[in-house]
């Protein structure tokens, strides 16, 4: 007997109980982003290596360690699954010249991204992102929004313990400047760093800022800040920032090793971290970059943005009490005999045709086991069809949730004596609840 196949590692199903909470999750993520004025786009998952190696930075750990990367066997070309998606959406902005076209763009886009980590709770090989990019916006208030908007959805979820953390990375010359300090302050300490450390020194030093070693924290408290070396201008912007989410009553901590793992990153950097999920505990994230869009073969556009991550935040969503409604019929459909059958198809189609969430019972079986099973859907209310009933063209309609006797309806006549029953039952429900208050 050949081996049942599984999924890959750290790429996972979403079966229907969980994939409705998906839906219901994204409905509500959908309207929010609306609500701001931002549009959908959608881009390819397979995108040119090269694309990732020139926006993320060859030396990252994405880049070095964790890309999806193969050459095409038709043409030679070099190919990657999409480790995120910032990359891409500039890409598709430069190529399809919106920004140029139309002016600054508000765009958002979800979907699965591929990274070759180590499993783990809250972090998979394929992982879902919700990206939102601004492109085309300069000043401090796109950033400000950034981090409003977010904590306008943690309120819509009902989310608990979530907490603001703000950083600037300043320009490319001020980070030019602090890197070769941090540089020369961790070439004294080279024997006591870890291998990342090392491997790291002297490719991209300010992510061993963000080292989650113990014993290395005594080093990097003591390093030169960047912070130190920001312009005026760089601490206007920041400034800006800090004023209007105070204004938004939003607490937040400067965190002065807040870095980011992707090269194209400026200025202003934020995380929304919580400690519920244990060490993956960062569940949006973002920041500006306004030297993107250049770098990708664009006329220079300033731009910003923010990336969270779909699993985390269901994890977090769920815990603290949120769950999706569950999907069920208005209507349960129970036949028997093939001229039943045909009716029932027919009656089934009508029903959907006035907006009624209409189940057809397949399958087979005696009235006995079919009305068990319209009960067991939740159904309100059930269409019989038996024999007698598709002589006369006509349906029986029985109320499964409340009172009411069985009764026999014209075709015709069947969405409208559904939809007496649907709303007698909401009535009576609502009159049920106030009368017990």
């Amino acid at each position: 007997m050949s081996q049942t196949l599984q999924a890959l590692r750290g790429m996972n199903d979403i079966l229907p109980d969980e994939a409705e909470t998906w839906e219901h999750f994204e409905d509500i993520v959908r309207d929010w982003l609306k609500s701001y004025g931002y549009r959908p786009i959608r881009m390819p998952i397979v995108e040119p290596t090269p694309l990732f190696k020139r926006a993320i930075g060859e030396v990252t750990d994405i880049v070095e360690k964790e890309m999806y990367s193969f050459e095409d066997a038709l043409n030679g070309e070099h190919l990657t699954l999409r480790p995120e998606g910032t990359a891409s959406c500039v890409r598709a902005a430069i190529q399809h010249n919106l920004i140029a076209g139309s002016g600054p763009q508000r765009l958002y886009y979800h979907g699965p991204m591929f990274r070759h980590e180590r499993p783990q709770k809250g972090r998979y090989r394929q992982f879902h992102q919700i990206g939102v990019e601004a492109l085309g916006f300069a000043g401090p208030d796109i950033d400000a929004e950034h981090i409003i908007m977010c904590a306008r959805l943690w309120d819509d979820l009902g989310l608990e313990d979530v907490s603001l953390e703000l950083n600037s990375l300043g320009s490319a010359e001020e980070r030019a400047l602090h890197r070769a300090a941090l540089i020369a302050y961790l070439e004294q300490h080279v024997d006591r760093l870890d291998e990342d450390g090392r491997r790291r020194l002297y490719t991209n030093p300010l992510r061993i800022l963000d080292t989650k070693n113990p014993e290395l924290q005594q080093i990097v408290e003591q390093a030169p800040k960047l912070a130190d070396y920001l312009g005026e201008e760089s601490l206007t912007h920041f400034a800006a920032v800090q004023t209007l989410v105070k204004d938004a009553g939003i607490p937040f901590r400067v965190n002065h090793r807040l870095v980011r793992g992707l090269d194209y990153y400026n200025r202003t950097v934020f995380e929304w971290v919580t400690t519920r999920l244990g060490a993956q505990g960062t569940i949006c994230a973002g920041g500006r970059y306004d030297g993107l869009v250049a770098q990708l073969g664009g006329k220079p556009q300033p731009a910003a943005g923010f990336a969270m991550g779909v699993e985390r935040l269901l994890a977090l969503w769920q815990e603290s009490g949120g769950e999706a409604e569950k999907v069920q019929p208005d209507v349960y459909l129970v036949h028997q005999g093939e001229a039943a059958m045909r009716l029932a198809f027919r009656a089934a189609e009508a029903l959907r045709g006035h907006g009624f969430a209409a189940l057809l019972h397949c399958g087979g079986g005696s009235f006995k086991s079919q009305m068990k099973k319209a009960d067991a859907s939740a159904a309100a209310v059930a269409v019989i069809i038996g024999e007698d009933e598709a002589a006369a063209g006509e349906v029986g309609v029985k109320p499964l949730r409340g009172a009411g006797a069985q009764q026999r309806v014209s075709l015709e006549g069947l969405p409208e004596a559904v939809a007496d029953l649907l709303f007698t039952d909401e009535s009576t429900n609502e009159e049920g609840n106030d009368g017990g208050v």
